[in-house]
């Protein structure tokens, strides 16, 4: 089955379309700007690759431009689009509602619409992305695939914080985190590395790197822990998310600079992380130049996060009694030396080795441990449209078994 995948954002929206039984992307691109002038990138398989400018109001003239190049003569790799059998949406937020990817219905598109206060800035982007699909494909099933679903597994004791229980019980206020989707990938590849494939006892820490970036400690394939909360926010310093700070910040800084809360957030979500402390960007890649040239505050960023990697390892490892192996994915994680080393090195305690020349890696799926580590380090680039689009499939033939 051809299963179309869309990562809807609030201006911008990514999609693949996958044949989920061969696993091979058919094209991808990226439709930005929308709203504003539009603008298309599209690159097929096979063939040429094409951008440009055009006129993209709503999400819905973006899917129907992506549409049109997935069918062009020159830049198409279907001749019909009754060839994409479904589309898979990714969903940020689904509480504790959805435990597992759904076929949307009109009662599955309510409870996302209700888990908007929970995922505000995700969430009616998603919503935009499945309502504008609907309406140029009315005659295509979608399922959502949510983030959250993959942490529902967790116990109590890793997901309630230490507020009122009230809190829990009446607003549903609890950690829940994110990645889902590329934690099941990179779980799942690393068990298959190990050659320990469905092992209740094979106990890994999934490091997702990148400009969102969370970690994540999986027992026999299932979440019974993770760095990321409530909201992508928690956990570790990222692009422009602070990650976890003191809560009385926020108090102490509304009063020191006359803030009101919803301006703190602003700056909390798009101002702080590695971008607020270095001055020079939110990219790993432009901030190790910098500290290369000698700038110290890029330097400063870079360790902070590494840092903060270092201690969610150490602690994971402690909160399940050990580790086989960690992790490494996203795009710092497939591809920056300089922070593997810098998160991993002095966890020798733990067994964790690296191969000196393996480390330099980027973007490969390999084993960088050294021949005495007794943890792995394994680099996995993520594949979380691989994962909607397989999900996607079930959904849709056990919909179309019942109906036969």
């Amino acid at each position: 089955m051809n299963v179309l995948v869309i990562n809807a954002g609030s201006s911008s929206l990514k999609y693949q379309l996958l044949n989920s039984k061969t696993q091979d992307v058919l094209a991808k691109g990226l439709c930005e700007r929308i709203g504003i002038d539009g603008h298309i990138k599209h690159s097929p398989t096979g063939k040429p690759y094409y951008e440009a400018f055009t006129n993209m109001p709503t999400h819905a003239e973006a899917i129907q431009a992506a549409l049109e190049l997935l069918v062009d003569p020159e830049y198409g790799v279907i001749s019909s689009i009754s060839e994409i059998g479904a589309v898979g949406h990714r969903v940020l937020h689904g509480g504790e509602k959805f435990t597992a990817p759904s076929l949307v219905t009109n009662e599955v598109m309510e409870a996302i619409h209700d888990c908007i206060h929970l995922g505000p800035l995700h969430n009616p982007n998603n919503i935009i992305g499945i309502l504008a699909c609907q309406q140029v494909m009315p005659d295509v099933p979608m399922v959502a695939v949510f983030d959250t679903a993959f942490h529902q597994t967790m116990p109590p004791r890793a997901y309630t914080y230490a507020l009122p229980y009230k809190f829990y019980e009446e607003d549903r206020v609890r950690r829940y985190g994110f990645h889902g989707s590329s934690y099941i990938y990179v779980s799942q590849r690393a068990a298959a590395m190990l050659g320990r494939e469905n092992d209740p006892n094979l106990k890994l820490i999934c490091c997702h790197l990148g400009n969102g970036s969370s970690i994540a400690a999986v027992q026999g394939g299932k979440s019974v822990d993770t760095s990321m909360g409530l909201t992508p926010l928690e956990g570790l310093p990222m692009g422009t998310r602070s990650g976890s700070i003191d809560p009385g910040i926020m108090e102490y800084l509304m009063y020191r600079r006359n803030l009101d809360i919803h301006e703190i957030l602003d700056i909390m979500n798009k101002e702080s992380g590695v971008l607020g402390i270095s001055g020079v960007s939110s990219d790993f890649r432009d901030l190790e130049e910098a500290a290369d040239q000698g700038n110290e505050r890029a330097r400063l960023a870079i360790e902070c996060f590494a840092y903060s990697v270092k201690k969610y390892i150490g602690s994971f490892a402690a909160s399940m009694g050990g580790v086989d192996a960690v992790v490494l994915t996203g795009g710092i994680g497939e591809n920056s030396t300089a922070v593997r080393k810098a998160a991993l090195s002095g966890l020798e305690f733990l067994g964790v080795k690296l191969d000196a020349e393996k480390l330099n890696t980027r973007g490969k799926e390999l084993d960088i441990s050294a021949p005495d580590a007794t943890v792995k380090t394994l680099i996995v680039p993520t594949n979380e449209e691989l994962v909607i689009a397989i999900a996607t499939t079930k959904i849709v033939e056990e919909m179309q078994g019942k109906q036969a």
